[in-house]
């Protein structure tokens, strides 16, 4: 992480080591501080039922079935068994200064961000979530913030496609009263 932070990163993200040895997110932050620290959470929705569900009503995604998030890792080829919101709360506790929350269900389908799993986390934990996974089109950012609670929004292959420009985006949130930074339009 010092390497990377020398060499100008303002934070670093973690995922996979945060969830093989948590101690090294209370490690970073103690070293780095907190505002250094991302933990990324891949998570994928666990079907009603399934063993590590939680408790029914209790999954905070308004459905009442139970089913909860179970996080991944390995770039989201991988299963934990950890509870997603269970997850958030520990890494917040270590140390953690942001995270950065991926729907591995809605990750590259352009079907929108999965707001159940950014307002059950978001409404868990002080710090700020990032919002990433299935973003279509600028209402989903709106969506993302205000809906699901998130503080931030990440998108890349609408952009990368040239489906959505950032400035459309941008413009949409400011017209839904979100606070961003407009793109000053050459004279």
């Amino acid at each position: 992480m010092r390497e990377v932070l020398r060499a100008g990163a303002d934070k670093v993200s973690l995922n996979t080591a945060a969830v093989a040895d948590p101690a090294l997110v209370t490690a970073c932050a103690r070293r780095f501080g907190s505002q250094a620290v991302v933990v990324a959470i891949d998570a994928r929705r666990r079907p009603a039922g399934a063993p590590g569900g939680g408790s029914a009503g209790d999954d905070g995604d308004g459905t009442g079935d139970g089913a909860g998030w179970e996080v991944l890792v390995r770039g989201g080829r991988e299963t934990t068994g950890l509870d997603a919101l269970t997850w958030a709360r520990r890494v917040a506790a270590l140390g953690a200064g942001e995270l950065l929350v991926t729907s591995i269900d809605r990750d590259g389908t352009q079907s929108g961000f999965d707001t159940a799993l950014l307002r059950a986390i978001s409404s868990t934990v002080e710090v700020p979530v990032i919002a990433s996974g299935g973003a279509a089109g600028p209402a989903d950012f709106v969506a993302a913030v205000v809906e699901g609670g998130a503080d931030a929004v990440l998108a890349a292959s609408i952009f990368h496609r040239a489906i959505h420009s950032i400035g459309s985006v941008k413009a949409a949130m400011a017209a839904a009263g979100l606070p961003v930074r407009l793109q000053e339009v050459p004279a």
